[in-house]
């Protein structure tokens, strides 16, 4: 099944796409969820209604373009480059996240995000 979401922050908007585990799939049944940007070098996080532990998708080491979900801070994460813990040109989350999805392109949006502006994320009609 194609779980195609798009992200609106301001008036820019990208698609993405959903996987198929366990957290995805509560992130799936809980949208559309909305929260205020929070910056971590080149991640954005913002807070979710849902609540995981870490399962078989966790990884300490993530790609550009990877959606996760940090089960610490109950958020959902967009990653489009190095953050302050990064090494080198990998991009290291603070701590494991759950790989939930993936950005389908766009990501040069992220860079114009603000800390505070709205996310919106939404299932593709």
């Amino acid at each position: 099944m194609d779980r195609v979401i798009k992200i609106c922050i301001g008036d820019s908007v990208v698609q993405g796409e959903l996987n198929e585990g366990p957290t995805a799939t509560l992130i799936w049944e809980a949208l559309p969820i909305k929260g205020k940007a929070n910056l971590w070098g080149d991640e954005i996080y913002f807070s979710t209604p849902v609540a995981a532990e870490l399962d078989n998708t966790a990884r300490d080491v993530v790609e550009r373009g990877d959606l996760g979900y940090w089960p610490q801070g109950r958020a959902l994460c967009i990653f489009f480059g190095p953050t302050p813990v990064s090494q080198g040109d990998e991009i290291r989350p603070a701590s494991a996240v759950n790989l939930v999805g993936k950005i389908k392109g766009g990501l040069q949006i992220f860079k114009e995000v603000q800390e505070g502006m709205t996310v919106r994320l939404e299932k593709e009609q």
